[in-house]
């Protein structure tokens, strides 16, 4: 909630997504995150980039209910990470078939 008491995005309370921005924090620190930094590639396009470029993303967004746990993180491009938003998995999927339709 904000200081008005509103939710956030998808009725996600402000609270609620500091506290999970939080844990993400935590979890960028720990080995498990290193470790996916250090495969070099991109959750969403699949491409090689180097660790440092590798930005931290939610899955399932935390404005959309999502949770910082290490079953929704996911190492990507800063590309891919600002393309993707708040959008959930099948969005995104929607997205990726439009564009490639879109090129034939």
């Amino acid at each position: 909630m904000n200081a008005e008491g509103e939710l956030y995005g998808e009725g996600v309370a402000e609270e609620d997504i500091r506290r999970e921005r939080a844990k993400a924090r935590e979890i960028r620190k720990s080995r498990w995150w290193q470790t996916k930094l250090s495969l070099g590639i991109c959750y969403y396009c699949g491409k090689k980039i180097p660790a440092k470029e590798l930005t931290m993303d939610h899955i399932v967004p935390l404005a959309r209910g999502g949770t910082s746990s290490k079953g929704n993180l996911a190492a990507c491009c800063k590309e891919c990470n600002n393309l993707k938003k708040t959008m959930l998995p099948i969005e995104w999927d929607a997205y990726m078939e439009r564009l490639e339709e879109s090129e034939k």
